[in-house]
């Protein structure tokens, strides 16, 4: 059978083997319209070392690309960076085939490896800052727990300068084009936001200190490698510029208004928030949860800085749909957020105070008094509405000119 796929060179000594998942749609809860790439890198230094694997049914196109550059017996180390499956799915398969002299992870990273498959193969823990000789070449290790597994760490290949960052600095984005450069900026910003909001975002705090460790090492990095997307080999400062933003979280003049609807009465009052948002000078995001993907909402939340939520009642609770978005919200921590909460209801109206409530456990500081309407909004109705748009920009501009 002929060898289909090729190992892509992205540095003197490493190239990338990994494997492009063109049909994946889903990765816990958010949507990956494009698919995705898992990435393994192959550095080709006296102890021929792979850099992380592949998930589980990808293997194959893994070791065919690793077998267009050498004979996937001849590697000697394997490093995991991290242990979850989508980068460790065939680890205990490949070490049975190929047998190498030793694999690597860090401490966590070997407790995991353990409990994932229950096999008997040997994980040698890295220390954080430790080094390893291949030879003609070193890698040096730095632990970046919860980036964003507590396993997580990252490579770096001093000779050639390859930061090898796992899922930092990464996006699920399938494509042929390997390198970041050939992939239009817009998109690439776009994936990379997207990405970040929903995978980093919990773990701003850590992002922070990790930027900080790695500038203190006074690594020299040419190239950074990440397990998912494409590569970064040029204008390296954008990416880690925008993942400092993002970390940060400073509020900006944007308002993200969420909410789902039973009867358009609920629509309406959002219309009318965002129009008084937009008059004030606000720029708004109107997201219908009848139409939009939780994944868009938190990628809309990341540069916000108003978070204002509206359903109506069903039940006496909220919506499905807005019960989605708040439990998923919730866990990804946004921070440095105002907001508010509105909606309408035929007998009972709990839905606006679910709402608030749901506000605050997500320490989104209450910037205005919530709107509760029976039925259908009437005149009085809508200007209470856009009441509330004009006290959340104000406090908006307020923090923002705090934060400047």
């Amino acid at each position: 059978m002929s060898n289909i796929y090729s190992a892509i060179k992205i540095s003197d000594h490493v190239y990338w083997v990994g494997a492009i998942d063109w049909t994946i749609r889903d990765f816990h809860g958010y949507t990956t319209p494009h698919g995705s790439t898992y990435n393994a890198y192959l550095v080709m230094a006296d102890k021929i070392t792979l850099i992380d694997t592949v998930k589980a049914p990808f293997k194959d196109e893994m070791v065919s690309r690793i077998k267009s550059v050498v004979d996937p017996a001849q590697i000697k180390y394997i490093i995991s960076n991290h242990s979850e499956m989508d980068h460790s799915g065939c680890l205990p398969e490949l070490i049975d085939t190929i047998k190498p002299e030793k694999v690597f992870a860090s401490a966590v990273g070997v407790r995991t490896l353990q409990e994932l498959f229950h096999d008997s193969h040997e994980i040698i823990p890295l220390k954080d800052g430790e080094g390893l000789s291949l030879g003609n070449m070193e890698l040096t290790f730095m632990e970046t727990r919860m980036i964003h597994w507590p396993d997580s760490m990252f490579t770096y290949l001093v000779q050639d300068q390859v930061l090898f960052s796992q899922d930092a600095f990464g996006m699920h984005l399938g494509s042929l084009e390997r390198f970041a450069d050939e992939i239009p900026a817009a998109q690439l910003e776009y994936e990379a936001a997207t990405y970040y909001a929903n995978i980093v975002l919990p773990y701003s705090p850590i992002v922070l200190r990790a930027l900080q460790k790695v500038t203190a090492a006074g690594w020299k990095i040419k190239v950074i490698a990440p397990d998912h997307g494409p590569i970064w080999r040029k204008d390296l400062g954008k990416i880690i510029e925008l993942y400092q933003q993002w970390a940060t979280q400073k509020p900006t003049a944007k308002a993200v208004i969420v909410y789902a609807t039973m009867w358009h009465s609920t629509e309406k009052m959002a219309g009318a928030i965002a129009e008084a948002l937009a008059g004030e000078g606000i720029k708004v995001r109107l997201l219908s949860m009848n139409e939009t993907h939780r994944s868009e909402v938190v990628y809309e939340v990341l540069n916000a800085g108003a978070l204002i939520v509206g359903s109506s009642t069903l039940n006496n609770n909220i919506l499905p749909a807005m019960a989605d978005v708040m439990t998923y919200l919730k866990g990804l921590k946004p921070a440095n957020l105002i907001g508010a909460s509105f909606g309408s209801y035929g007998w009972s109206g709990e839905s606006v105070r679910h709402l608030e409530d749901m506000l605050k456990e997500m320490k989104v500081s209450i910037a205005a008094e919530s709107v509760a309407v029976k039925h259908v909004p009437d005149a009085v109705a809508l200007i209470k509405c856009q009441e509330l748009g004009k006290a959340i920009a104000a406090k908006l501009k307020e923090r923002i000119s705090f934060h400047s």
